[in-house]
């Protein structure tokens, strides 16, 4: 294992020398407590810390990874740890970085699960985090802001920004076809006007105020990212054995048809169909785990919904809280083992879910690192890039109407917190952890004070209820036929 990354010499001052593992592995610890915000705000973390703060990694290279995690299904946002984790310390880097971006989010929803069926309701603790909504919007907004002022570098590049946002704001394109489309510009215009598309990565780590990163636009490939079949081919034989063995044994010690099994095949399949995030694979997963396989209740699943967004890591983590449910209210392991029983079965569908992320990154990873910088290749990446600033503009803004406009009509404490946190990230360049934290203490103080207005101005779940099927047919336009029951 790579312990440590050595930066090639430079006259900056600003630069860190190296990143050990263990420092790595402390900021991947890190950032799985305090994801916030779906992949946009996951995404802008990373990139505040990493390219901003930390100069682990130029911006080139940051969204080179991240163009390639936006096409793959899955997380892309845990796929980008896992790129960045692997690019920095070989194969355990990546493993370490993807499984600690999603681990706090397993515990924690392994616990509100419990918590919520045998209290019956999670109300307060959706509460809390309630009054983290509003600064994420602000941080979403920023992110916008920041990879925007640096992708958008020509005309080209606005008009793709501006198509994608109104593709996805107004005519509710779903986003897979907009990366796929931003694509084919990029491609066709790389060959067309290699001069516009193939420039805009051009003298970005130059021109970046905290001078060359450790990880730079000129850094040589590392050894262990450079491209052989015989590497890809063992990383494909080693990901299917982690597939094929627990589900081989599944299959002969409990039945092909006992529910731990046909939770592992399902969420194998929903795994390989989340292109354009978690929305646009929830209504395959509600039609699967509530009407086929009944699973968990339409209410249920909501209430996961609205955990899923209220906790750290990303949104398709709801899948462990349905089969915590599915688990404890099967009794997958027998009437005295229920608890037991859950927590098998969260952590099976969670095994299953991001196991292709892995391998998508890990055999594809030295692959894309031998594109860096050819045109042929990165133009349509750049372009997606491009897109991406449309999507991440469209998100602040859905974000900005649910936090501040909730289903009991404007919510002027959570206006205030998503303006100050903006003054804070704007003008002050707060960190991150510190906009998040005051967030969260300003509303909790409020809830304290006047915990009268709880259910007017924090609803918790019952709202949830209302409002996030309607996100979910805005989102992906794969549920206008689903009606989820509302209590």
């Amino acid at each position: 294992m790579s312990k440590t990354v050595v930066l090639p010499q430079s006259d900056s001052p600003s630069v860190v020398a190296s990143v050990s593992f263990w420092q790595a592995f402390r900021f991947w610890l890190k950032l799985g407590f305090i994801s916030f915000g779906g992949p946009a705000g996951q995404i802008a973390m990373m990139h505040q810390e990493l390219v901003d703060n930390r100069r682990w990694i130029s911006e080139g290279r940051f969204l080179h990874a991240l163009n390639f995690c936006m096409v793959l299904p899955g997380p892309e946002a845990q796929q980008l740890a896992t790129y960045i984790g692997w690019l920095m310390h070989k194969t355990w880097g990546g493993v370490i970085a993807g499984v600690l971006f999603i681990l706090p989010s397993l515990v924690l929803l392994i616990a509100l699960a419990w918590i919520y069926l045998v209290w019956g309701d999670v109300a307060v603790v959706a509460g809390i985090f309630y009054g983290i909504k509003p600064a994420v919007a602000a941080i979403v907004l920023q992110a916008a802001h920041r990879i925007g002022s640096r992708a958008l570098k020509n005309g080209a590049y606005w008009a793709i920004a501006a198509a994608a946002f109104v593709a996805i704001f107004a005519l509710n394109v779903p986003f897979p076809l907009i990366v796929l489309a931003a694509a084919l510009v990029g491609f066709i215009g790389g060959r067309l006007a290699p001069t516009i598309f193939g420039k805009a990565d051009a003298h970005r780590a130059q021109s970046h105020p905290g001078g060359a990163a450790i990880i730079d636009d000129t850094t040589p490939i590392p050894a262990h990212a450079i491209f052989s079949w015989r590497r890809t081919s063992q990383v494909l034989i080693a990901g299917m054995l982690l597939w094929l063995v627990p589900m081989a044994a599944l299959t002969l010690m409990l039945g092909w048809a006992h529910p731990l099994t046909q939770m592992s095949w399902f969420f194998t399949k929903a795994a390989l169909m989340t292109f354009g995030g978690a929305y646009a694979v929830l209504p395959y997963v509600y039609q699967g785990a509530v009407t086929h396989y009944g699973w968990l209740t339409a209410g249920q699943m909501m209430d996961g919904l609205a955990l899923g967004e209220s906790t750290p890591g990303p949104l398709i983590m709801v899948v462990t809280f349905v089969g915590f449910v599915g688990g404890y209210t099967k009794a997958v392991l027998g009437v005295d083992d229920v608890l037991l029983g859950g927590i098998a079965a969260a952590c099976l569908v969670t095994w299953f879910t991001f196991l292709p992320s892995f391998i998508f990154i890990l055999a594809g990873g030295p692959f894309i690192e031998t594109t860096h910088n050819k045109v042929g290749f990165t133009a349509p990446l750049t372009a997606i890039t491009a897109a991406v600033v449309g999507v991440i503009l469209n998100l602040a803004l859905f974000f900005i109407w649910h936090s501040v406009w909730g289903p009991s009509g404007f919510d002027p404490w959570s206006a205030a917190i998503a303006l100050g946190a903006a003054g804070l990230l704007f003008r002050y360049k707060w960190k991150l952890t510190w906009v998040l934290a005051a967030a969260a203490a300003v509303r909790r103080l409020w809830l304290t004070h006047y915990s009268a207005a709880v259910t007017d101005t924090a609803p918790g779940l019952a709202a949830a209820r209302t409002a996030y099927p309607l996100a979910l047919t805005g989102y992906d336009g794969m549920a206008q036929e689903l009606e989820f029951d509302k209590e």
